[in-house]
């Protein structure tokens, strides 16, 4: 597998490469519904994508705007959760295969060892830009200033015993982990374990959150596979709802019960701006400013993961990953932007839009 590390704005985001839904939030079908075709009526096979639910909205306007605008088809987009995306993506080669998969998190070692297994070999991941986790609650609610610690005290499956061991969570209200939260339960709907969201969320949130307090200090330096354990695995007893893989489902959820939270990107809280609210983190409120700085202290990486060899079975698949890190689609002015994209910064989005034309011609010389 070919790859290309290299820094992103701030340290906490590496860029992997050698390197999504419809945009109208008010009337997406949260229900099942059938699939596409693979391929279009003259019989070209279409880009079949996979993946994040926070990409998802972005490489869905690509593609209506990409089908719209050139000779091919518009591509297939499906919202699987990251870890759902990759699982599919590595299956096999074939142009009615995936050939490319969002991702609101980077590829893991065993996902890239599965690809490997089924002879997909060949990868590249390019950075679109960036988005923000939040915590959100519906307008009517109250206004919530929530540290990271609050947040991994809220819930974590076990916390310190204050005897040098751990419980079971036995906060039940706001209000019991601080007096300056409300006085009711605590409630957060979220993504299931296959979503990118809900990993950054741990690995960005609970993590860290749990760094302010002494007894996890002393376990990551003591067995950081137990501290890993005890900050990456959220509470089972109600206080966290998985709610599947899309955003809207959550959104919808918080209108209903107002003293919920929700877990969800940023991009879904731009388009639902009326009718939902974030909190503040750390005394930082979500905005784009604050997640393009790394200043907001939940804000992560977008990627999309290409499979090369597909390149010559399905036609526009190069094309199609150009218009996406084109500076139409998310440059500074792009279209994305409406959309709730935080851009990358000019000479990360120009290294990007160069591995898109290095793809191309390194495919053609093969």
């Amino acid at each position: 597998m070919t790859a290309r590390i290299g820094s992103i704005l701030f340290p906490l985001v590496l860029l992997f490469s050698a390197a999504c839904g419809r945009t109208d939030l008010s009337d997406l079908d949260t229900g099942d519904t059938i699939p596409p075709p693979p391929v279009s009526a003259d019989g070209t096979h279409k880009i079949r994508i996979v993946g994040s639910s926070t990409v998802a909205p972005f490489a869905t306007t690509v593609a209506e705007r990409f089908g719209a605008t050139t000779r091919y088809p518009t591509p297939i987009v499906e919202t699987t959760g990251t870890g759902g995306g990759f699982k599919t993506f590595c299956q096999k080669i074939g142009p009615d295969r995936p050939s490319i998969s969002d991702a609101s998190r980077m590829i893991t070692e065993s996902e890239q060892a599965l690809c490997a297994e089924n002879g997909i070999t060949e990868i590249t991941a390019l950075s679109v830009g960036f988005d923000g986790i939040v915590l959100a609650n519906a307008r009517q609610a109250p206004t919530l200033d929530l540290t990271k610690e609050e947040v991994f005290l809220a819930l974590a499956a076990h916390i310190p015993d204050g005897q040098g061991g751990f419980r079971p969570n036995p906060y039940k209200n706001w209000s019991e982990i601080s007096p300056d939260l409300p006085d009711e339960p605590i409630m957060v709907l979220g993504p299931p374990p296959t979503s990118g969201t809900r990993d950054a969320f741990t690995e960005l949130g609970m993590e860290q959150g749990a760094l302010a307090l002494p007894e996890l200090v002393a376990l990551k330096q003591a067995d950081p596979a137990a501290f890993r354990l005890r900050t990456h695995t959220i509470r089972t007893d109600g206080a966290w709802i998985d709610l599947g893989e899309n955003d809207t489902a959550i959104i919808q959820s918080l209108i209903k019960t107002p003293t919920a939270v929700g877990v969800l990107g940023y991009s879904f809280l731009e388009q639902n701006g009326d009718r939902v609210k974030a909190a503040h983190l750390d005394g930082v409120p979500v905005t784009f400013e604050a997640i393009a700085s790394g200043e907001y202290g939940l804000s992560r990486s977008m990627y999309i993961y290409v499979k090369n060899q597909n390149i010559p079975l399905v036609p526009g698949l190069t094309e199609f990953v150009q218009e996406f890190v084109s500076d139409r689609a998310m440059g500074p002015d792009g279209y994305l932007l409406e959309k709730g994209l935080i851009p990358l910064p000019d000479e990360l989005r120009i290294a990007e839009q160069e591995v898109a034309r290095q793809l191309e011609t390194r495919v053609a010389r093969e």
